[in-house]
């Protein structure tokens, strides 16, 4: 039983990569560093925060967001430092600004899009759905053509 729940917490748990000599004696600005790294994608694997990589620039840019905030920078101010040296690549929720804005709005025109486009087939379809009236002449050809 013991192993099983050991196996079970080793595997639910998250692995971070911040090592022992990384953390801040403050727990306050040890918890500001956890909460801006959760936001900052690691450069080398890219589908990872900068705490879950074992990257050598994921550890640098742990010390880079500590170092900032040791020197009483706020979060704005240290998020700013490492894009300005990074890009805005290592930003997880990229800034609605720029040339990203169009990636923010593709996503909203994309959906009125497929949503004027549904309107209009389903409006097409209702009235080429709608009988046709025959004429005294195509009926008594119609009944002509059930005799034979």
């Amino acid at each position: 039983m013991r192993k099983l729940l050991l196996a079970l917490l080793l595997i639910g748990s998250p692995a971070f990569a911040v090592q022992p000599d990384e953390v801040l004696p403050d727990a306050g600005l040890e918890a500001r560093a956890r909460a801006i790294s959760a936001n900052l994608r690691c450069p080398v694997c890219q589908g990872e925060t900068i705490d879950d990589s074992n990257a050598p620039i994921s550890r640098d840019l742990r010390l880079a967001v500590r170092q900032r905030l040791l020197a009483g920078d706020d979060d704005t101010e240290v998020v700013d430092y490492i894009v300005n040296r990074y890009g805005e690549f290592v930003l997880f929720m990229p800034r609605a600004q720029g040339s990203s804005l169009i990636l923010w709005l593709a996503g909203p025109a994309m959906l009125l899009m497929g949503a004027g486009v549904a309107y209009a087939t389903t409006r097409k379809r209702a009235t080429a759905a709608e009988p046709e009236t025959l004429t005294e002449t195509d009926k008594t050809r119609l009944a002509d053509l059930l005799k034979k």
